[in-house]
């Protein structure tokens, strides 16, 4: 027996157990202290009414032979497909039914998806980054580079025509830092993916909270997407799904590379995944619906108020940031040149607040920070006048 040799190279996962570690020392020593916790990027606000009814709908279906399901269908039921499909319609993108494919999560398949690949790819990810597109790749082998995304950018890197890349992972709006790419901006990677016979993987869980009208929902809104894109979507972020898991990825029958990647992804679903439950695909497509659209925008409303919330803030500072305005997201610069983990140190400590330090995603983070949205009005303004007390006060 032996062991695959790769989970050695894997950096431990060290950001979130070390943000846990501080914060139980401080508050061992300060139990009075009242802590507003800004780093997490799980949601907090309950699922829509609609998808609840839907979940107890299903759930009573289950209870009566009559209606009873077992298996579920290779790539999801064909309520939920269609459902997409035209909520896809609305970005003036027709997808084909046997394109959409449901999971439990963007996550999961945007690691399962690399069982479709050869270790012999080089794989390049944008700096800072979501840590699963760089582990996942890692684990496999992999050789990974990386694209600078940095203040001088906009944290938007663009392909560099000199880089010879195979895989390309791509998040937009971006987890951490919440830049997002405009049509222009993509049509550029999309360019540089077919000239490198090149596959882009397109991580869109956050497309909800898109405002500006340049940025699309869709990478499959830009001419020749279909032709080297794979898109991954989650309802996660877009309808409170953290806890309920339910997503779906997106491969193009025009995909072809060295194989018909859609066949080849249809053949590893039904080999290695079961699907996800009945119940649960009800509960996403009730997402789909016009009331369940008009629910799940409130609650991406409110924290878009949130955002809005600390980015006054910031501005009374004069911290300069990035995101927050197509993202959950607020990326910000540490101000007085501290580091990340300084400005973790003494912001938890001054002002009782936890964030996330961005070196965590990479080389590129150093200096920066990440605060979220996912909170409560009142703790986020609660939270805003304490890093101004503590700044300018």
């Amino acid at each position: 027996m032996k062991i695959n040799q790769n989970y050695a190279n894997v950096k431990k996962s060290y950001l979130f157990i070390e943000i846990a570690h501080r914060l139980r020392e401080y508050v061992a020593a300060h139990p009075e202290a009242d802590i507003i916790k800004m780093g997490i990027g799980d949601v907090t606000l309950p699922l829509a009414p609609a998808v609840v009814e839907a979940m107890h709908r299903a759930a009573d279906e289950m209870g009566r032979i009559e209606t009873f399901r077992g298996y579920v269908d290779d790539n999801g039921y064909d309520f939920l497909i269609n459902a997409i499909k035209n909520y896809y319609a609305g970005f003036g993108v027709d997808l084909d039914y046997w394109e959409i494919f449901i999971s439990d999560g963007a996550k999961s398949d945007l690691g399962n998806i690399l069982d479709l690949f050869d270790a012999d790819n080089t794989v390049l990810v944008t700096d800072p980054v979501y840590p699963v597109y760089v582990d996942t790749n890692v684990m496999a082998g992999r050789r990974v580079i990386f694209a600078d995304a940095t203040e001088e950018n906009n944290f938007l890197p663009l392909p560099d025509p000199s880089v010879k890349a195979d895989i390309i992972y791509l998040c937009s709006p971006n987890n951490p830092t919440g830049a997002a790419y405009t049509r222009a901006q993509l049509k550029q990677w999309v360019d540089y993916a077919k000239a490198q016979n090149a596959v882009i993987l397109f991580d869109s869980a956050y497309e909800a909270f898109i405002t500006d009208p340049d940025v699309p929902h869709s990478a499959y809104e830009v001419e020749g997407a279909c032709d080297c894109v794979i898109e991954f979507c989650s309802l996660s972020k877009t309808a409170g799904f953290t806890g309920t898991r339910c997503g779906y990825t997106v491969v193009p029958k025009t995909l072809k590379a060295e194989g018909d990647l859609n066949g080849m992804w249809l053949r590893r679903q039904t080999t290695k995944f079961n699907g996800v439950a009945y119940v649960i695909q009800r509960a996403a497509e009730a997402v789909f619906t016009p009331e369940g659209q008009r629910q799940i925008k409130e609650n991406i409303a409110y924290y878009q108020e949130n955002a809005k919330l600390l980015m006054s803030g910031l501005d009374r500072c004069g911290i300069k940031y990035f995101g927050g305005k197509n993202s959950p997201y607020i990326w910000l610069k540490c101000p007085d040149g501290l580091g990340s983990w300084e400005f973790f140190d003494r912001l938890l400590s001054e002002a009782n607040v936890v964030g996330t330090p961005g070196e965590g995603f990479g080389k590129n983070g150093r200096g920066y920070f990440r605060l979220t949205s996912f909170s409560t009005h009142e703790k986020t303004a609660e939270a805003s006048e304490r890093i101004y007390k503590m700044l300018r006060g």
